[in-house]
């Protein structure tokens, strides 16, 4: 009795964090834009960004949303036509899927245009509060960050739960999982959309600023001349605010599903709901310690902003582990085994942990990678190009060993469990403990990842209203390190979706068990249908992104031709008497982006479906694998080499490298402007074609999870 009133208590941790997640973003938004706005100039700069965001997001998001209208028609025809379920009508089961599938779709843009508004809003203010303090300025562009933070891994927790209470997840919680994953889908179907038109966007536009700008014309970054100035400021909203939220509200979303669904085998044998539940309680815990995280982050004008992150963020570690142990040893504690889940949750956090290591030793300037492709630079672009690709192939081996000693060890604390206790399915759940445990910093990381673009539109708004030396000196402060908590999001989403991928393949494997009666536990590639499965997803990921950083160079190609244009038929905006057309670049870049955001978005889509149609349910199953395998490595070489060419042309812009004879080599000498160059190839790496391969990874198993029924 005492163990069934503490699971009861825990599992009210669920809905109790999902309010308290809404009422905190919503204090932090209040407290956001309560904040001085700063001079008029700095709100003319400002206004014109919201502006332009705000009306990119909408014609984005009204093309999605009738996307994902043609994807209910499709998901509710399959399964009313091919998947039965014990208890539930075909027509009811069709309903249910749909339901999820738009319920997921909308949370998911909620997440994103909300996150993204108070991301826009937030950088006047930070700009403002910089010509006082940089600490004023941290909290803001922090609390700003965690609004978009928090509330996507809130409203993702509370869909979940909402969605599994409402289909009878208390009443028969061995089935609802299954009828939800639907939700996830959704998530995935906006997220892959959202973050490519939002990646798109905010790299043609800083191609076509940073080409004609720095390099042509000669002028500075951000320098109000530059026609494409707005379109570049607009583009960080959109694409890491709009897009990397969205992407981890499907990431949060779609593995908590994929978990519960491996909590079934257990509870068919125990039944105990605990196995069920247990994903959805540990991220409550997750994001109750990433707030207390937020909270305490203190900056200072004396020590650097990245370090008072870092101590909120060890703080959220701290409190993660402390939870694990608490929940594990409350809901997984059968026969004395909870100690070895509650050590694959410690593996999954540490794994969180050396991501985010691995991401900064490769792309901040105080180590050995970033400092080689700077030193590259000094003889031209060829080397400098060089050099990062070298780095970028170079990162897979610690991500890879990671990733694997991850997955290793909890399956192993896992089968401890099994042989301990008698039960099975120990080893996969371990895995999804592993998995959950890395998800609980989920929205502090978030936070600092929103916290980069709101600091570089700061430095933009500052830069273009003409303030102070003083005030961009700081905003330059908060800026340096966005950039490198936008890279650690990178990495941290990277390794969370490797372990979520192998949950989500087991979950995959499960479902089609449920719907054949027979054992589905192994996929042979010596046939030649399974192996031409696997082959053709490590093919998908390659075409893809081609698709993605293709589309960018169309779309920076027109935006380099308009903005020659306007200095050779505007003089007067090289000698400050005339006022660029920023407007026209920011429809150029708006339509090109919506544009060439779908046909990648299609074959992502379709693809898996034609290949689980014609080479049925095993093929499919090599197809989420080594689509998998090779979606990971690659988004790490486009991630973690596109974030290392970045930091070396900021390593030379901030005057830290020097020649043989000790001369500082900065901006205007020929290393700077090969830095730029490689600046420019990096840009749709680490922005538009390595950011949608998390999503398509996950993509990849939640349309097998839920159009599963075709395969069979």
């Amino acid at each position: 009795m005492l163990v069934e009133a503490s699971l009861e208590g825990l599992v009210w941790v669920v809905p109790v964090s999902g309010v308290v997640a809404v009422l905190v973003a919503a204090y932090f938004a209040w407290d956001v834009l309560r904040s001085p706005t700063g001079t008029p100039e700095m709100q003319e700069v400002a206004g014109a960004i919201y502006e332009a965001a705000i009306a990119f997001i909408q014609r984005q998001y009204r093309t999605i949303f009738f996307l994902a209208l043609a994807g209910i028609v499709v998901i509710g025809a399959v399964v009313y036509l091919f998947e039965s379920a014990p208890g539930v009508t075909p027509m009811e089961l069709a309903i249910r899927t749909s339901i999820a599938f738009f319920v997921g779709a909308l949370c998911s843009m909620a997440a994103g245009i909300v996150g993204m508004f108070v991301a826009v809003k937030s950088n006047l203010r930070t700009a403002a509060a910089a010509q006082h303090s940089v600490a004023d300025a941290l909290r803001i562009s922090l609390r700003g960050g965690a609004v978009s933070g928090i509330l996507v891994v809130g409203l993702s927790l509370i869909g979940v739960f909402v969605m599994f209470t409402a289909y009878g997840g208390f009443q028969n919680p061995d089935q609802a999982p299954f009828t939800i994953v639907g939700f996830g889908f959704g998530a995935s179907f906006v997220a892959l959309f959202a973050q490519l038109g939002g990646g798109i966007y905010t790299k043609a536009a800083d191609l076509g600023a940073d080409l004609v700008g720095k390099i042509e014309a000669g002028i500075p970054e951000d320098d109000p001349r530059n026609a494409a100035v707005i379109a570049d400021l607009v583009g960080d909203n959109v694409g890491d605010c709009a897009g990397r939220g969205a992407d981890l509200f499907e990431s949060t979303a779609a593995e908590n599903i994929g978990a519960m669904i491996l909590g079934v085998a257990i509870y068919t044998m125990t039944k105990d709901p605990a196995w069920i539940l247990f994903p959805l309680v540990v991220r409550g815990f997750g994001l109750i310690a990433s707030v207390i995280g937020i909270f305490l982050v203190r900056g200072s004008d004396r020590q650097s902003p990245m370090t008072s992150l870092n101590i909120g963020y060890y703080i959220t570690v701290g409190l993660s582990i402390a939870s694990m142990y608490v929940v594990t040893n409350v809901m997984l504690n059968v026969r004395g085994g909870g100690i070895y889940f509650f050590g694959a949750g410690v593996v999954g956090i540490l794994t969180s942990l050396a991501f985010v290591f691995i991401t900064q030793y490769y792309t901040s300037g105080a180590w050995r990678p970033v400092r080689e492709i700077a030193h590259a630079a000094k003889t031209g672009p060829a080397t400098t190009i060089i050099s990062g690709v070298a780095v970028g192939f170079e990162t897979t081996a610690s991500s890879v060993i990671a990733i694997a000693v991850a997955l290793f060890t909890s399956a192993w604390l896992g089968t401890q469990w099994e042989q301990q206790t008698g039960l099975p399915n120990g080893g996969v759940y371990g895995t999804a403990v592993a998995t959950m445990g890395m998800l609980m910093s989920a929205a502090f990381i978030l936070a600092m990842d929103t916290f980069g673009p709101i600091t570089d539109n700061a430095g933009g708004v500052a830069s273009m209203a003409n303030a102070s030396e003083e005030t961009r000196e700081r905003t330059d402060r908060l800026d340096a390190v966005g950039n490198t908590t936008k890279a650690l999001t990178k990495g941290y989403a990277v390794g969370s979706a490797a372990l979520a991928a192998f949950l989500l393949f087991s979950a995959y494997l499960d479902k089609v068990t449920q719907l054949t009666g027979k054992p589905f536990d192994s996929v042979d590639l010596a046939k030649v249908p399974v192996f031409l499965g696997g082959f053709l997803g490590a093919m998908l990921v390659y075409l893809f992104s081609s698709l993605a950083i293709r589309a960018v160079g169309r779309a920076g190609s027109a935006i380099i031709e308009e903005v020659r244009t306007q200095f050779h038929e505007h003089p007067g905006i090289m000698a400050g008497t005339e006022r660029p057309n920023y407007g026209r670049v920011v429809d150029i870049t708006t339509a090109s982006a919506l544009r060439n955001m779908i046909p990648p978005g299609l074959l992502a889509i379709g693809m898996p479906i034609v290949v689980g149609i014609v080479l049925k349910a095993e093929a499919e199953a090599a197809m989420l694998m080594v689509g998998t395998m090779a979606g990971v490595i690659l988004a790490t070489v486009l991630n973690n080499g596109g974030g290392a060419w970045d930091n070396a042309k900021k390593f030379i812009e901030s005057g830290e490298l020097r020649d043989d004879a000790g001369k500082v080599i900065g901006k205007g000498t020929p290393a700077h402007a090969a830095a730029v160059v490689g600046d420019t190839v990096g840009d749709p790496f680490k922005d538009t074609a390595g950011p949608s391969l998390h999503v398509l990874v996950k993509l990849l198993a939640t349309i097998t999870l839920v159009l599963a029924p075709l395969f069979i």
